[in-house]
């Protein structure tokens, strides 16, 4: 077989030999300059190309730094597996569902969008290539090859929509898992106490033998309320921030903020909502600048949300030691607020996905917070990061806002 220069004839050769086909195959991989498209039909398939070293020969040419695009079918476990051996060599992978070729009979191999080898599959039931595969095709028609490569255009869009599709679908049902969770979390206890409250009233009306209009209710009783309805309203203003970020109707109510007294606020609050058992060993510092006054021009309750969500953050991971909170005007004239605390750190298989939707590996919350809070710094012209603490004790937290000077401040 004769591979074609470039010529103004097409060259078109039918090839029924296996073995033929098999060394032409091989011999297009390894002579392309630019890119390769491979698309394999059936679940089989690759497998076979394993065996003949197909693959070797992609990899080989990923690292010629060609760029390499191969459409796999579906195939759960197996395919996984062999999409990130692919994908560690360099190449670009996509899946196709195996309903969208389960009916392709032909394997299409385009070499630098200037040659295409289509090989027949006659038994895709055999365990080797020659067994296989019947005749094929070798062109460098260009009108063809054209429409090969618009196909497979074609079906790498369709695999990667379906892909973002398949995630996002994944997302949401953790998020109704995750939402059900926490909803059902304080509603419980709430319930409880309603009930138990009931039971009493019908208790002491059954003793008196009339109505009973009041009943005692401990501290203990009316703590829990609160803990579990600042809980909901939690749930419910992430649920909203969320609704509102996704369909781009986030707005923002600015006004210039004094930040010393922001945080002063947030660190109250905290405060009195650390759990009884972690208040014996778990300190929050506030270091107030007391040198220059830090105002910055926002949304005064979304920024308190930002500074909530990482203080209690904060909190919830450190059982013992303390969270220190500052606030610091930098060389660039920005406000950078950290927040440090002494606990577990930050997962390292948490850390890339940290600010993305639903991460967390936390028993509970909904792994909004961090989301969140990085959509509503962006919002404000800031930045926020994350990372483990150097010493390996806790992590620190940070963003930064723009600064607006007090002269500007006094003009607005």
């Amino acid at each position: 077989m004769v591979l074609s220069e470039s010529s103004e004839i097409p060259l078109i050769q039918i090839i029924n030999d296996p073995y033929s086909i098999q060394k032409c195959y091989q011999t297009l991989i390894s002579s392309a300059k630019r890119q390769i498209m491979l698309f394999l039909p059936t679940n089989s398939a690759y497998r076979r190309e394993e065996k003949i070293g197909i693959f070797d020969c992609l990899q080989d040419a990923a690292r010629r730094r060609l760029t390499v695009r191969v459409l796999l079918p579906s195939d759960g476990e197996a395919e996984q597996k062999m999409r990130e051996r692919l994908e560690s060599q360099g190449l670009k992978v996509r899946s196709i569902r195996a309903e969208r070729s389960v009916h392709a009979r032909s394997k299409i191999l385009i070499v630098d969008n200037a040659q295409y080898l289509m090989i027949e599959l006659k038994d895709d039931t055999k365990d080797t290539f020659v067994e296989a595969v019947g005749s094929a095709i070798f062109s460098d028609s260009r009108s063809t090859i054209l429409s090969y490569i618009t196909m497979f255009d074609s079906l790498w869009v369709q695999a990667e929509l379906y892909e973002k599709l398949e995630a996002h679908d994944k997302l949401q049902r953790e998020f109704i898992n995750i939402a059900a969770h926490e909803l059902r979390t304080p509603v419980q206890p709430l319930r409880g106490l309603a009930e138990v409250l009931m039971n009493e009233f019908e208790n002491q009306e059954k003793q008196s033998g009339k109505n009973v209009e009041k009943i005692e209710v401990s501290k203990a009783d009316i703590e829990m309320v609160m803990r579990n309805t600042i809980r909901l309203e939690r749930l419910t203003n992430d649920i909203l921030e969320l609704s509102r970020i996704e369909s781009n109707t986030l707005k923002l109510k600015e006004e210039i903020i004094d930040v010393n007294e922001k945080l002063a606020d947030v660190v109250k609050d905290e405060r009195n909502a650390i759990p009884r058992e972690k208040k014996e060993n778990l300190k929050i510092i506030f270091e107030r600048n007391e040198i220059s006054p830090l105002k910055v021009r926002g949304d005064r309750s979304r920024l308190f949300e930002v500074l909530s969500n990482l203080i209690s953050n904060a909190i919830k991971f450190t059982d013992e030691g303390t969270v220190t909170i500052t606030a610091q005007r930098n060389s660039q004239n920005q406000v950078v607020i950290t927040v440090k605390d002494t606990g577990k750190g930050i997962d390292p298989e948490i850390m890339p996905r940290l600010f993305g939707k639903f991460a967390t590996k936390s028993d509970s919350g909904t792994g909004l917070g961090l989301y969140l809070s990085k959509k509503i710094v962006e919002a404000h012209g800031g930045r926020i990061w994350a990372e483990n603490n150097k010493d390996g004790s806790g992590a620190t937290f940070g963003f930064i806002l723009p600064v607006v000077e007090t002269a500007n401040a006094a003009q607005a």
